[in-house]
């Protein structure tokens, strides 16, 4: 048989490539948005993470790299195996490695796997996301050539029936549910962007970030949080970028953009943004009030959506802490407009939230930052008798001479804060997060606290790691109590004693 006549590295061989065609059927899957909104409000939420999709997406990525690597060892062993048997010449090993069927295409999706790898990396893909973008569609030639790449039969299997259609070239079988899958997401995509699309209003902020209003017909019933996939054919017509919805389930799509690569460095300047342009106050650049000033005519973009993401669970919580660093403020900033939408509605028939307390962080680097959502901030705080939401802004950003004097000159004996217009306080420097979780654990005992974080992994991996560590030191505290502690006789939303319990969730897309 194979296994006697090649030995271990005939069954390493099978067995790294049975879990390849494993991770073939499993990857296209993550990247199916529509599948992934639609499975993250099923019950299987509870046992599969779906708001870590792209994660999974890569995590498969890498698996397909590592194991053909090994499948690629063991079958050069295993050509090398086969010429020493028959000819046991050298020169008959490489040419069974140039001139064979299954080695010929194993050497091309090689090819095709190290370029797709090489520009997949983050530090590239964010640097130039075209290259990204173009070398990921080798995926196709890939995939072709994986299924050619069994159908050759080089090595007869074991069991009868020999070399049929089910024993060799399987890669279809596999590949057939994602694959199936993933040309619906993409024909329903082409049916969605043929939808009357198209922009009513542009602002141009302060920090190099643009607003766009758009009206579409047959939008989708939104939910707060959500995000959209925009496409502007002006600037590229295979690039779709996810942007988080800025507005209210009550009113017409917006975004905000921060303008950081070339893509949107390119759609800012066909909205008639100058992209070195940092203005110090917002100005509106196109309105459908005819008054408004125009630049340019504005260009026709695509949208598709609106998919699912964590932050759609900030109405499943007693108490939610909202951390938005720079523009990752955007998912929070639809949240904040919904509940205050809901606290002007009276009528008895609107539900009950189950919020009781919402903490929100905003941290910016510049402090015309806080102008993006400013009147936003403005309208909560005036409404919000009960401090029902709690403000924190912080600056972390290096400040011009002129503005510390600005604010040390304006700053003392005013009920509002200079850099916001707030009645919140705002911070310098960075929050300490120890402080922060503690006060909240404290305030909230045997309570869920979900916390909601959008922006840098380096801040996400702390604010992980706090969530972790302030629910240990409190069930330490009170397990290691010799009194008992008041706080153990109250219970937790699970009918478990305890105190407050910290989940966190952060924005994938």
């Amino acid at each position: 048989t194979a296994r006697t006549l090649f030995g271990p590295t005939f069954v390493i061989a099978r067995s790294a490539a049975l879990v390849l065609h494993v991770d073939v059927a499993l990857i296209l899957l993550p990247v199916c948005r529509n599948f992934v909104t639609i499975m993250r409000n099923s019950p299987l939420k509870r046992i599969i993470p779906f708001d870590e999709a792209i994660e999974f997406h890569k995590c498969a990525a890498w698996s397909i790299v590592f194991f053909s690597l090994v499948h690629i060892a063991n079958s050069w062993f295993l050509g090398h195996a086969m010429s020493t048997t028959t000819l046991g010449s050298l020169v008959h090993a490489i040419l069974c490695n140039v001139s064979t069927g299954p080695f010929l295409t194993g050497w091309l999706m090689l090819a095709l796997l190290i370029v797709m790898a090489f520009f997949a990396t983050e530090k590239r893909r964010r640097a130039h996301f075209e290259r990204f973008q173009f070398t990921h569609l080798l995926f196709l030639p890939f995939f072709a050539l994986w299924q050619l790449h069994g159908m050759f039969c080089m090595i007869r299997p074991d069991s009868a029936p020999y070399c049929s259609w089910m024993q060799v070239g399987v890669f279809w079988f596999y590949w057939s549910f994602g694959g199936t899958l993933y040309i619906s997401e993409r024909l329903l995509r082409e049916l969605r962007s043929r939808h009357r699309t198209f922009i009513s209003k542009v602002v141009h902020h302060p920090s190099k970030v643009i607003e766009l209003h758009i009206k579409k017909e047959k939008t989708r019933r939104l939910r707060p949080g959500q995000y959209i996939m925009i496409n502007c054919p002006a600037v590229s017509c295979w690039q779709w970028h996810p942007f988080t919805l800025t507005n209210a389930s009550e009113e017409d799509l917006s975004v905000h953009i921060r303008i950081v690569g070339d893509w949107t460095r390119d759609f800012a300047r066909a909205l008639g943004c100058d992209p070195e342009l940092n203005e110090a106050v917002s100005k509106e650049l196109g309105d459908e009030d005819p008054q408004s000033k125009l630049n340019c005519v504005l260009p026709r973009i695509m949208i598709d959506g609106p998919f699912g993401t964590a932050s759609e669970d900030v109405y499943h919580e007693e108490v939610a802490v909202l951390i938005g660093a720079g523009i990752g403020v955007t998912p929070f900033a639809s949240i904040l407009k919904h509940i205050w939408y809901r606290s002007q509605d009276d009528s008895p028939s609107s539900p009950p939230l189950k919020l009781r307390k919402v903490y929100f962080f905003w941290i910016c680097r510049e402090p015309t930052a806080f102008e993006w959502f400013q009147s936003l901030l403005h309208a909560i705080e005036a409404q919000d008798k009960d401090n029902f939401i709690e403000i924190c802004t912080f600056v972390t950003g290096h400040l011009e001479k002129g503005q510390v004097e600005n604010i040390y000159t304006n700053d003392p004996g005013v009920d509002r804060d200079v850099v916001t217009g707030l009645q919140a306080p705002t911070h310098y420097g960075r929050p300490k997060w120890d402080r922060v979780f503690s006060s909240i654990a404290s305030a909230h005992p045997a309570t869920k606290v979900g916390v909601f974080f959008c922006g840098p992994p380096a801040l996400s991996s702390t604010l992980h790691k706090m969530c972790l560590k302030v629910r240990v030191l409190h069930d330490l505290l009170i397990f290691c109590s010799c009194k008992p502690d008041p706080d153990t006789t109250k219970q937790h939303t699970s009918g478990k004693p305890g105190s407050a319990r910290f989940t966190y969730s952060k924005e994938r897309f």
